[in-house]
């Protein structure tokens, strides 16, 4: 499954599914992001149960807001509209897969 480039156009996208997603938080200039971003794009692949998404925080300034995101790479995970685990910073594959199958 491919990854979601999620704006504010389409953010309802991920309010109407019942699976869980991950919303990476990035910046094309930032090196740590850089890092996370293609194992994210693996995650996708490689997991097609969770909806994997990317918010280019320079062109949707308004969603980083609504998220309270101040630092990037920030990785979020929501169902049902709720945020269940935020994370910034960089960090390896395992850890970010542990954070969408925990409850």
């Amino acid at each position: 499954m491919s990854v979601l480039k999620l704006t504010k156009d389409n953010f309802d996208t991920i309010q109407n599914t019942d699976k869980k997603v991950l919303i990476d938080f990035f910046a094309e200039w930032c090196g740590p992001c850089k890092m996370v971003s293609p194992i994210v794009d693996e995650l996708a692949d490689e997991h097609p149960e969770f909806l994997i998404a990317k918010v280019n925080v320079d062109e949707e300034q308004s969603l980083a807001a609504q998220f309270g995101v101040m630092s990037i790479p920030t990785l979020v995970v929501i169902q049902n509209g709720k945020i269940l685990k935020q994370s910034v910073g960089a960090m390896p594959k395992a850890k970010i897969l542990e954070m969408l199958e925990a409850n």
